[in-house]
């Protein structure tokens, strides 16, 4: 089923951080935390602002940071999913081969002297 939301709103896959584990102890399903990370599937057209279309910031196949409680949990072929307003994504995790690792931070300076 294609699907595609409707103005600033997104179509998260959460990313599964793989079993959890305790000094040794399995968490059940059940105890444990939704990721908070996931794959954007589809995006809106953008925000409409006057008589404008604002894009989105976020694209489609972009791996995103959300918060604990963002979104809606919806489900379309079996499947579930996670439908977000792009405020709600705290960040866009950029590829390792795609930037060096200190990226993020060239061009900031030190608060501390």
């Amino acid at each position: 089923m294609k699907v595609r939301p409707l103005h600033d709103r997104i179509i998260v896959q959460r990313i599964d951080e793989g079993e959890q584990k305790v000094g040794g102890i399995i968490i059940p399903d059940s105890a444990k935390e939704k990721p908070q990370q996931g794959k954007v599937i589809a995006v809106g057209l953008g925000k409409r602002e006057k008589a404008e279309r604002v894009p989105l910031d976020v694209k489609e196949g972009e791996t995103i940071l959300f918060g604990k409680y963002s979104g809606q949990d919806i489900k379309l072929d079996g499947e579930e999913y996670l439908i977000m307003r792009e405020d709600e994504v705290l960040a866009v995790i950029d590829s390792p081969s795609s930037s060096s690792k200190d990226a993020p931070l060239k061009g900031l300076k030190s608060a501390h002297k």
